[in-house]
């Protein structure tokens, strides 16, 4: 009787080449760094790994990258253990809107942290970074499109926000994050971001997804979220 191969569970993602998806964007990345005059060794593509399975980042550790985005800190707790275990050089970034209560686990396993938005989580970040003696870089997200069911503090707002998180929280603030409207332009949001962080002295801008990191390379960003353009489509959960 010939062999059968067993049919494939109906959760089971299609495959997805990694390692391809990976040199595509970083081609990508190579090309837009250069129209824009800049050097790309000085941009970070954070790869989302959110909602994908542990073998597809696997599949993107084992071709070189280290740089990974979560944003549901349960998620990360369950995934990323025994992934360091095994690549004790996989650098996480935390990218999603961050409750208070989620602020001791954020710190504990995040290398940077690109959600702090207002006063009471940034309190928080700051109490769990003196009582775990870990200090994961800080990015400061910004409504730029005004979107109330968005994260993010109003940019007439960020002053207030930067004074607290440098001065009295002496938090590690290393620049800025947002997410445009998705029926927008992002080029005037990401404008908009370079001119708020150079205002305040902040050298990291964390913005541009798979749609528009291009532009966002354009525009100055030093950290890219790509999440579809490396891993596909994410699993239906």
């Amino acid at each position: 009787m010939a062999n059968v191969s067993p049919a494939p569970c109906a959760d089971d993602p299609p495959a997805v080449d990694v390692a391809a998806n990976l040199a595509a964007v970083a081609a990508h990345v190579q090309a837009a760094a250069r129209a824009a005059g800049r050097d790309a060794g000085e941009i970070t593509l954070i790869a989302v790994s959110k909602g994908h399975p542990a073998r597809r980042i696997e599949a993107a550790l084992a071709a070189g990258h280290r740089s990974f985005g979560e944003n549901r800190v349960q998620e990360a707790m369950d995934k990323w253990p025994a992934l360091r275990a095994e690549w004790p050089g996989a650098a996480l970034h935390y990218i999603g809107a961050l409750q208070t209560n989620k602020a001791r686990d954020a710190v504990a396993f995040a290398d940077a942290i690109h959600a702090i938005d207002r006063a009471k989580l940034a309190r928080a970040v700051s109490h769990e970074m003196e009582r775990q003696g870990r200090r994961p870089d800080c990015f400061i997200q910004v409504n730029t499109g005004a979107e109330p069911q968005k994260a993010g503090v109003p940019p007439e707002d960020l002053d207030a926000l930067v004074t607290l998180c440098r001065d009295e929280l002496v938090l590690p603030v290393s620049g800025l994050m947002c997410i445009p409207p998705a029926s927008d332009d992002p080029a005037p949001h990401f404008a908009l971001l370079r001119e708020l962080a150079a205002r305040h002295g902040l050298a990291q801008l964390s913005m541009g997804m798979s749609a528009d990191y291009r532009s966002a390379i354009a525009m100055g960003a030093t950290h890219i979220r790509v999440g579809t353009a490396v891993f596909g489509p994410r699993p239906a959960p």
